[in-house]
Formats: structure tokens, sequence, C-alpha cells
């Protein structure tokens, strides 16, 4: 008798869920929707985010505010919204390293794989190989011959040690058999002055921030990592053309929301999201930036594929952070 009866009121409890959360979707948004940025203002996805939620806005009843919270290699802004309220009213916008970061770190402040619900791939940047302008090689063919005959000679910056720029570098290596040496920086900027000043010789830098550099002869380029060749520099070939066909990366930027957060607002997420970027593509395509709107099943795709890439690539090249 008293199985008889809790069945239906368990039956009845679990109704009153879905009904609740359904009202909690039709009532969506009720609040300032908060979307956080792990980087400080500046460098390349403060703006492409911000550009974005400009685009969303018209379609959001609520005010959204764009808010940065760099700290610890993401760490800081990405497990502020692992703790937040699954409301959908905090989401973030997360990079390659979202995937890199597990190899990397016995102790992140969050979970990768269970903290977050996949919402929206917003894009992705093509990235570029540069050098100084007065590196000997004027073309892949013989820097890379050059770096065979001189061993480790050549040195190649990156944001920090297992960054996306670091892995970038190792791929290289490996895609041409030769020795590099590698020079961490404390961010994209740093390292992008030291390889102006001459004091590195190469880097695999996103293509919007090296662009200018290029155009007025400060720096070489060398091949676009991407498969096809970028639009807003066609004259430069892609690393794969020149035979290196395994050599492909970008950097990507997605959209997550804490675990818990109800499908039918990340659906509407994604929709609006969707809806601010064909807004914005044309001034994106002119920041060198390629939107991808796609499925949150696409984009948790995406995030498995590269968390198993990124931990093949860091324990063969034997990156440590110690």
């Amino acid at each position: 008798m008293m199985l008889k009866r809790i069945i239906p009121l368990l039956g009845a409890g679990l109704m009153g869920l879905a009904l609740s959360a359904g009202v909690a979707a039709q009532s969506y948004p009720n609040k300032p929707l908060q979307w956080v940025v792990p980087f400080p203002p500046g460098g390349t996805m403060d703006p492409i985010v911000r550009l974005v939620a400009e685009g969303v806005q018209p379609h959001f009843e609520q005010p959204i505010v764009v808010d940065n919270k760099p700290g610890a290699g993401t760490q800081i802004g990405v497990s502020y919204v692992a703790r937040a309220k699954p409301d959908g009213h905090t989401i973030v916008t997360v990079a390659n390293s979202f995937t890199i970061n597990p190899s990397l770190y016995d102790d992140l402040s969050y979970d990768t794989e269970n903290d977050f619900v996949p919402v929206a791939l917003l894009g992705a940047t093509t990235n570029i190989l540069v050098g100084r302008e007065d590196l000997s090689a004027d073309s892949l063919e013989e820097l890379v011959a050059y770096a065979k005959e001189n061993p480790e000679e050549l040195t190649y910056a990156s944001f920090g040690v297992g960054t996306s720029s670091h892995l970038a570098g190792e791929m290289l290596k490996e895609a041409a058999d030769i020795e590099l040496l590698h020079v961490p920086y404390k961010g994209s900027a740093p390292a992008l002055v030291e390889l102006m000043a001459g004091r590195v010789d190469l880097m695999v830098q996103n293509l919007p921030d090296v662009l200018p550099h290029i155009k007025s002869g400060k720096l070489k380029a060398y091949g676009v990592t991407s498969l096809e060749r970028s639009a807003l520099l066609p004259e430069v070939p892609t690393i794969a053309e020149q035979g290196y066909p395994e050599f492909t990366t970008n950097s990507w930027y997605a959209v997550l929301a804490p675990k818990g957060t109800d499908p039918e607002v990340v659906a509407r997420l994604n929709a609006d999201i969707h809806k601010g970027l064909a807004a914005k593509e044309e001034v994106l395509a002119s920041m060198g930036f390629d939107i991808m709107p796609g499925t949150p099943e696409e984009l948790q795709e995406l995030i498995d594929h590269d968390l198993a890439l990124n931990a093949e690539i860091i324990a063969k090249a034997g990156i440590s952070l110690d």
C-alpha cells in the first residue's frame, strides 16, 4: 500500500518539476544577461564578444552586460560561471585554451567536462605563421631548409607555456621535422612586441592581430594555418598547400552556460546568438573572424575532439607548467 501511495506522489513531483522548468523557460529572460569574457579588454576575444552581444541585444528583452574577468589562464572567469546559478543569465565565452587546460593543470578550479553545457560556437580566426622582417628566409620552404641546417637556432614566441600558440609551434616542428627553440611570454601582446623588435624569430598568431604589420612589411608571412587561403591575405598560401596537409589550426570561440541550464533556455540563447552573428557578419569578416553558427551538440563534438587532440600534443611534446 505504501508503494502505491509513493508512486503517484513521485509522478506528481516530477510533473511539477517539468512544469516549473517550462515556466522558467517561458519567462526567460527576466534579468540582465552577464556575458563573461575570461580575458582582459582588448586582444582578440573581447571586441568579438562585444560585437556579437551588440547584435544579440535587439532580440533580447533584457540588458546584456559584457563582463571581463581575466586571470589565472582564464580560470577566474570560467570558474565564476561554473559556480553561477544555471538560469541562463550567466554565460562565458571560451577559446581553445578551454580544451588545453585540463592537460596542463592538475588543480583546475572547475570541471571541464561536467560543469558546463554547450550553447553556441561563435566562430574562429585564422592563425598565421609570421617572422621578423629581417629574417633571411622569404618562404616556408626556405625557412624549413634553414631550420634543418641550423637546429634550434630559430626561436618562436608563444603567449605562454601550454597556450594554443605554443602547441601550434610544436605541431609545426613535428610536421616539418625541424627543431625550434620555444620562448614563452606572458600573453599575446608582449610576444608580438618582442617579435616586432626582432628579439625572437617566429610566432603563430591570430591573423587580425598581425595583419597591419604584414601589410606594412614589418612582419613576413609564411603561411596561414587554415585549409583555405584568407580573403584578407589571398596572396599568402596555406601551410597545408605548401606540403604540410596535417598542419591546420585556428583560434575558435564558443559560449558555455553552467550545467543544469534548461535546454529550452539554451536553445533560445543559441538562436539569439545566431541572430547576433548574422547581424555583425560583415564587420566580423573584416576583422578576420569567420562565423560558424551551429548547434550545441556540434559544439560539444568540437570540444571533445580538441580535448583528445591537445592531450596528445601535450603528452608527445612533454609540455609541463613545472
